[in-house]
């Protein structure tokens, strides 16, 4: 069994709770979703192949590691080599995921230690809403450390901002709120983020704001 992976490199975690961490990042090819702010290259025809033999030994490599983050693209979809990779993984995994395929989620939940999973906010994607999709990931995530990732811009809704809230509260979850990065800069102000902040504590208190720390560091 092998995957196609974009690359492996070793790096700190520029995004949410997680941020300073050093991390094992598995980019994997290919997504479900087409979000108009991806600003990540994840097509098969960069990709290379590796097997899970492969890769166990790269993250034996990376114990001063504190985990491996899966992400993408969407990993979830090489849900075959992720059920023959993890049982044999000594790193604690790192879960990055679009929240929307619960069911490939359910196979290999005992694997997992963290869950960073998107809000897809329609205003920012582009795409239909997918609260219930988000409802059934989150219903099974939430047996690991949890928490919701929601990238935002200046067409935020207020009843976006509420259904999130209402989301994270149902499975007493943190949200955090990003800032969409354009070429590498705020697409929003700063008051803008502020006040975003403030009325998201409005409904619900574990609410934190965290732009893409590692662009402002120039890291991978």
């Amino acid at each position: 069994m092998e995957a196609d992976i974009r690359e492996v490199f070793s790096s700190i975690q520029g995004e949410g709770p997680y941020v300073g961490y050093k991390q094992l990042f598995v980019r994997f090819c290919g997504c479900n979703l087409k979000c108009k702010y991806c600003d990540t290259d994840f097509d098969t025809a960069h990709a290379s192949k590796y097997s899970a033999s492969g890769l166990l030994k790269l993250a034996e490599m990376n114990q001063d590691c504190h985990s491996i983050s899966l992400t993408g693209g969407e990993p979830l979809l090489s849900i075959k080599f992720l059920k023959e990779f993890l049982p044999k993984c000594k790193l604690p995994v790192y879960l990055e995921t679009n929240g929307t395929l619960y069911k490939n989620l359910a196979e290999i939940i005992d694997y997992i230690s963290y869950v960073s999973a998107d809000i897809k906010l329609p205003s920012c994607t582009g795409l239909r809403q997918m609260w219930d999709l988000h409802d059934k990931f989150f219903k099974i995530a939430s047996q690991k450390i949890l928490f919701a990732k929601m990238v935002f811009n200046n067409s935020i809704t207020e009843d976006e901002l509420i259904k999130a809230c209402n989301l994270c509260k149902k499975y007493s979850i943190e949200l955090v709120l990003q800032p969409e990065m354009v070429d590498n800069k705020l697409s929003v102000s700063s008051e803008f983020m502020e006040a975003i902040l403030n009325n998201a504590l409005k409904y619900y208190h574990n609410v934190r704001l965290i732009p893409q720390v590692h662009k402002f560091l120039n890291v991978q």
